[in-house]
């Protein structure tokens, strides 16, 4: 029997999408982190999807958009474009549902995403250096072969099946004071906000993004689409533009939208890991980053954050985590310079020896830009503490004579 389209795009839509796709995915946990709520000052409590089957909340909406799919429209398939978690969620409902389906990704996707994709059973096709080109790209493949196309964010299927995740929520939580939300194109924020608009008491709802790829932050603030080229460890949210009908939702319904750096979203995955033991990437602990380090702005005693995907790619993790605790201060790099004579180097070890300052590499350069004739240039990575700590030592440093140029900008940001 032919699927029946939604009439309308409100609460309603969500709980019937809480319905058809509720026996195929996971009822994620929302658990109160002790922890959390200590750094952040007030009850966090984390709807953790990076524990949901695939590995994010992407399944919902992809799930609920190909079961309303009629039944020429599976026999002919579907095309999709995606920066590596929505294609993994269409993958994955297409494998249930038995349809053929395609996924375009942009040529730097995570090497994760892809194999998952792939294992699935779908095909997968690689173009573009962004997902806006994968997505022009995928818009033709659909032309092409004459099939569907289930678009990340702009789709009241997907929209209404990505709200599902907030009745669970403030049905674990039911008086939030403000449920914190990751944001790239809009998908999520907006399902959740349609969930939570039929609430008696309906939580402050806040969208974070990051700031290399601010263009909904832009657009929330000035009313107008807004188009920004992006830069960002968080590739789950790397959206360019916008929809308007996800800008429109939002404007109606979300509170604020924020933006915070890569140096913020890096220390909260170190955060999570250290105090948690659960793994985010870079999109799925953005919401959790602006919570913790975003002072006053997010406001609210009793927080909800969404931890939106774990689909982490071992290389950036290594990278990502290095960053975090750079910026955390809980190592210190620097370099410095050596007279090119018996002893130095011993004299600056014995110096960091006597504090007892774990080194962890020293990389010694006696050509090129960083030495001199006569001179030998030091790079040193030591254990500190905190940002106090680092700071500490490259003044123990300097007071024994040996100039120190801190080699990462390990300042907390805004």
């Amino acid at each position: 029997m032919a699927a029946v389209k939604l009439r309308e795009l409100d609460a309603t839509a969500v709980a019937d999408a809480a319905t058809a796709i509720g026996p195929h995915i996971r009822r994620t946990p929302t658990e109160k982190s002790d922890a959390l709520s200590g750094l952040a000052g007030r009850e966090v409590y984390l709807k953790l999807e990076n524990l949901q089957k695939t590995g994010s909340f992407k399944i919902r909406g992809a799930l609920n958009a190909l079961m309303r799919k009629d039944e020429r429209e599976r026999a002919n398939g579907v095309v999709t474009a995606s920066a590596g978690n929505h294609g993994q969620g269409v993958a994955f409902a297409a494998k249930l549902l038995g349809i053929p389906a395609c996924v375009v990704l942009p040529i730097g996707v995570p090497l994760a995403k892809l194999t998952a994709i792939q294992r699935a059973g779908a095909e997968t096709v690689l173009t573009g250096e962004s997902y806006d080109e994968a997505h022009a790209a995928a818009l033709e493949i659909a032309r092409d072969r004459k099939r569907s196309y289930v678009h990340a964010f702009d789709d009241d299927d997907v929209i209404a099946g990505q709200g599902t995740l907030a009745l669970e929520l403030l049905d674990d939580a039911p008086d939030l004071d403000v449920l914190v939300v990751p944001v790239g194109g809009g998908g999520l924020i907006s399902g959740i906000a349609l969930a939570a608009s039929s609430r008696k008491s309906r939580p402050r709802i806040v969208g974070v993004q990051a700031a290399g790829a601010s263009a909904f932050a832009d657009s929330f603030k000035s009313g107008t689409l807004v188009k920004h080229p992006v830069a960002t460890i968080a590739d789950g949210i790397a959206v360019a533009r916008p929809a308007e009908r996800t800008l429109a939702i939002v404007k109606r319904y979300v509170d604020d939208v924020l933006t915070v750096t890569d140096e913020a979203i890096a220390r909260t995955i170190v955060v999570l890991l250290e105090r948690t033991k659960l793994l985010a990437e870079g999109a799925g602990a953005a919401a959790l980053a602006a919570v913790l380090e975003l002072d006053g702005r997010v406001g609210g005693q009793k927080v909800g954050v969404v931890i939106s995907g774990g689909n982490i790619d071992p290389n950036l993790l290594g990278k990502a985590l290095q960053q975090g605790l750079a910026s955390a201060g809980r190592y210190l790099a620097f370099r410095t310079w050596l007279d090119d004579k018996p002893g130095l180097l011993h004299q600056l070890t014995g110096i960091l020896a006597a504090e007892h300052i774990n080194i962890l590499h020293v990389g010694i350069h006696r050509l090129g830009p960083y030495a001199a004739l006569g001179r030998v240039g030091l790079d040193v990575i030591v254990d500190t503490r905190d940002r106090s700590h680092a700071d500490e030592v490259l003044a123990l440093i300097r007071r024994h004579g040996f100039p120190a140029e801190e080699l990462l900008d390990t300042t907390p940001g805004p």
